[in-house]
């Protein structure tokens, strides 16, 4: 798997910072950086964070390029709703090369993995004979939703805290939890502010969501 930041908006924080700047004073719009320290930038975030009124976070956006990951993850991904995703189509680019990812249980598992290993080949047989005969766009129903894909993914920075809280989650299945680790990572180099709190809401706010199915973690913490 391997995941860039392609883009983000410039000074992020200070961005933020100036909406909501323009929220809570008088200050005119020519004058929303003027005298805005770094140490106020930081402090105005933290309160913002601390009083959940971050909607001033969705002025800092966020693009990656994502690869190495399985449809399954991505059909995971967009459920995102307030994101912009552009994807490898299957129905333009060719399978040829067929790439799979094998999920880390199956790989530690050899009789699994050895049966894993045979439905792919076995997938990727079937698309190339039936490339021969239907068009790639029909051929493509045969392929698994372990196909490695690419993924170019846009988010604020308000849909990433919801993002992060959800999916760095131990309840998360382990090839998003590790997406979501690695974009972390990124977005905090940037824009360490914003994400200081960031994480699973057990680590954020000391509380799980997940009923029945927690795995304790919020108890540790606490």
């Amino acid at each position: 798997m391997k995941v860039n930041l392609l883009a983000h908006t410039p000074n992020p924080e200070r961005t933020v910072a100036a909406a909501a700047r323009l929220c809570y004073s008088a200050v005119g719009a020519e004058d929303l950086h003027k005298d805005l320290s770094e140490k106020q930038v930081k402090n105005l975030i933290k309160k913002l964070g601390s009083m959940g009124h971050t909607s001033t976070f969705e002025h800092a956006s966020f693009t990656f390029a994502i690869e190495g990951v399985s449809r399954v993850l991505t059909h995971q991904l967009v459920r995102h709703r307030i994101a912009s995703y552009s994807q490898k189509s299957q129905r333009y680019v060719t399978e040829k090369d067929f790439e799979y990812i094998v999920p880390k249980a199956i790989a530690e598992n050899q009789e699994a993995l050895k049966i894993y290993e045979k439905q792919m080949q076995s997938a990727h047989e079937s698309y190339v004979k039936l490339m021969q005969l239907v068009h790639k766009e029909d051929a493509r129903y045969v392929l698994p939703n372990a196909t490695e894909t690419k993924i170019v993914v846009t988010m604020n920075a308000r849909t990433l805290l919801h993002f992060f809280s959800k999916r760095c989650c131990l309840r998360a299945q382990t090839e998003i939890r590790e997406l979501a680790d690695k974009m972390l990572a990124l977005v905090k180099e940037v824009a360490p502010n914003l994400f200081e709190v960031a994480g699973p809401s057990c680590v954020t706010e000391g509380v799980c969501y997940e009923g029945k199915l927690t795995c304790g973690r919020a108890k540790i913490v606490k």
